[in-house]
């Protein structure tokens, strides 16, 4: 305020007029003495401010998931000396141009083992509304180390490459030579103390096992009751019988984790540095289907999409998808393949604009394209439940 607008106060030390007028100057007032509690609400926030100063940069136990970038499976991308590749190559087969898009998706993910965020980043990711900030035990096992992640992510996205190859192939009836091995077993499983890392299954119930999508057959086929399950040793073949348990999803299992080994007729190469995991399947798979098609599968329009893929053809579910949607609207997508396993995470993080159609297979991915290039109403296929 301006001086003639403050209140005189003798109270205070101001001038009272009326002292003034007997020529007698007012008493000076006594120095106050600090009060010792004052003194520690001083302290005590000063040490509060630090505190929080200091908390903003330690590191906080979460990761932020951002939309990142897309990559046109059927288009280019740049090596590392700035040439452009096909982003998907094949040798020994007839391929075809094709026009329009479908893209991979991928998420940026900041924080976790080896780069953990500060909790100023964590609050910018909250504030973010395209951000999805989860604690980070939910992404890593606890332990988890930067190096482990990369070689997980660098192995899964190799599978995932092969997968969608043999998933390509069968769709398109190409064949080709699969064999599982078994890569480890489960403790107390039906498999446990019969068979042993290494092993190669040759047949069920003397059906022929080339592909996951036989094995699984048989086994639900059996309905629980014992089969007999021949398999390769050191050169020589082997049967046991062995009784199917029920998973946790209701499908009859045996225990077994697979190591999965592929015979392709031709060669494909995967172009693309710096990306791992398995959650482009799905799309890789579509890319060289249209590849190896005469007709453009696209009909040159833009679509996007995520979802692990097995051999069979069966669509996964990814993390993220909600980031890898906005990623693929901000790319200029017009259509989205989401698995239908992820239709809980679908609802209500539709951006305006994109148009999402949910698929449980390579077949129903590869069929709700074609009717979309045709000009069919997205409307008409199958959609994720609203809310």
């Amino acid at each position: 305020m301006r001086p003639s607008d403050t209140p005189h106060n003798p109270a205070a030390g101001g001038h009272d007029p009326a002292a003034w007028n007997g020529a007698v100057p007012p008493a000076r007032p006594a120095a106050r003495r600090a009060d010792p509690r004052s003194r520690a609400l001083v302290i005590s926030g000063a040490l509060t401010l630090a505190l929080g100063a200091v908390a903003v940069f330690l590191p906080a136990p979460y990761v932020v998931e951002s939309p990142g970038p897309t990559f046109n499976t059927v288009g280019t991308v740049k090596t590392g000396n700035g040439e452009e590749t096909p982003l998907i190559e094949i040798d020994g087969a007839a391929t075809y141009p094709t026009q329009g898009e479908l893209d991979l998706t991928t998420v940026y993910v900041a924080g976790g083992p080896g780069s953990a965020m500060s909790f100023l980043e964590a609050v910018g990711g909250w504030l973010s509304p395209e951000d999805s900030v989860v604690p980070e035990e939910f992404v890593y096992p606890r332990g988890t180390t930067g190096e482990q992640v990369d070689e997980q992510n660098a192995a899964a996205m190799t599978s995932s490459q092969e997968a969608a190859v043999a998933a390509a192939l069968r769709e398109l009836d190409i064949p080709f030579t699969e064999e599982l091995a078994v890569a480890d077993l489960v403790e107390d499983s039906p498999a446990a103390g019969v068979l042993q890392a290494g092993d190669t299954l040759v047949s069920v119930d003397g059906t022929d096992v080339d592909g996951i999508d036989t094995l699984r057959t048989k086994l639900q086929d059996s309905g629980g009751n014992p089969v007999e399950v021949t398999y390769r040793r050191d050169g020589g073949e082997q049967t046991a019988s062995l009784t199917p348990v029920p998973g946790d999803e209701g499908t009859y299992q045996l225990g077994i984790y697979l190591a999965t080994s592929f015979d392709f007729p031709f060669d494909v190469s995967i172009a693309l540095d710096n990306v791992g995991g398995p959650s482009a399947g799905m799309m890789f798979a579509l890319g060289i289907i249209d590849r190896l098609t005469p007709e453009e599968l696209t009909g040159g329009r833009h679509f996007a999409g995520t979802g692990t893929i097995d051999s069979a053809g069966k669509v996964g579910a990814i993390g993220g998808i909600a980031q890898k949607m906005e990623g693929a609207s901000d790319a200029g997508a017009q259509f989205f393949l989401a698995p239908a396993d992820n239709c809980g995470e679908v609802a209500g993080n539709i951006p305006d604009g994109l148009d999402v159609v949910r698929v449980a297979t390579l077949d129903e991915a590869r069929s709700a394209v074609e009717a979309l290039a045709a000009g069919a109403d997205p409307a008409g296929l199958a959609q994720c439940p609203a809310g």
